[in-house]
């Protein structure tokens, strides 16, 4: 929450005054503290007011006589080089208004001319409506234009030689093919359970071999598996597929 900003006028309300009195003068004695210890320079306060009896010392009345001493030991000049009072201290504030004032004049003046400048370009406005007295107002105004129109175009100029001056990204890496259909059947081929089919015992004998599942005598068996009839023993050829018939 922001705080309220204060009016530097009489406070009349007597309660209003003394709380704000009270507030203020703690807040002045704990500034002069923490401006001694931090910066280590010799300060001191003395607050006379109509609520009490006795003036606020700070650090103490022997040690604020002693900076006192010291500060009048200095000559004049130097006694009244950054000393103000109240006349002093509002005359710099009226001076930093009127300073404030006119800045915010010429920034005015700069955006009304700028206004009238782009109206006469896009035609709503002639040189009938101009006032001569503005002149040099107006030349500083065009000069500003486009010295900030030629800074944004070295801007884009310089970004468009960058991106030109890069390498290109690299190419999208080719799409991936299906295995051939032979390199599937030959993996499937692989993964076979040889262990599970035995031959037949003897021709038109019917009866298998072991514990193994068997087959039917018309039983194709896949390249490159093939049987002899004189044995039982897988062998290895140049047959894509072989029938066993009775």
């Amino acid at each position: 929450m922001t705080r309220k900003k204060v009016t530097l006028a009489y406070i009349s309300n007597d309660a209003e005054r003394k709380a704000s009195y009270k507030k203020r003068k703690k807040g002045l004695i704990k500034k002069v503290s923490e401006l001694s210890t931090l910066c280590g320079v010799d300060a001191c306060a003395i607050i006379y007011s109509q609520y009490d009896p006795e003036p606020e010392v700070w650090p103490s009345p022997l040690g604020a006589q002693a900076i006192l001493a010291r500060f009048r030991k200095l000559s004049e000049m130097d006694q009244g080089r950054k000393m103000v009072n109240q006349e002093s201290f509002t005359r710099q504030r009226i001076k930093k208004a009127a300073d404030q004032l006119r800045r915010l004049q010429k920034e005015n003046k700069c955006r009304e001319l700028e206004g009238f400048m782009f109206q006469c370009i896009n035609g709503t406005l002639t040189l009938d409506n101009f006032n001569l007295p503005d002149s040099s107002e107006m030349g500083w105004v065009i000069n500003q234009t486009l010295r900030d129109i030629k800074s944004k175009m070295e801007v884009k100029m310089t970004d468009q030689r960058r991106r030109q001056a890069a390498p290109p990204p690299p190419p999208p890496p080719p799409p991936q093919l299906p295995p051939p259909a032979d390199l599937v059947a030959e993996e499937n081929m692989e993964c076979f359970p040889w262990n599970l089919v035995q031959s037949p015992t003897g021709a038109g004998a019917g009866g298998l071999e072991g514990g193994g599942l068997g087959w039917d005598a018309g039983m194709v068996l896949p390249y490159p598996y093939i049987f002899n009839h004189s044995s039982s023993t897988p062998q290895s050829g140049n047959y894509d597929r072989i029938h066993f018939n009775n």
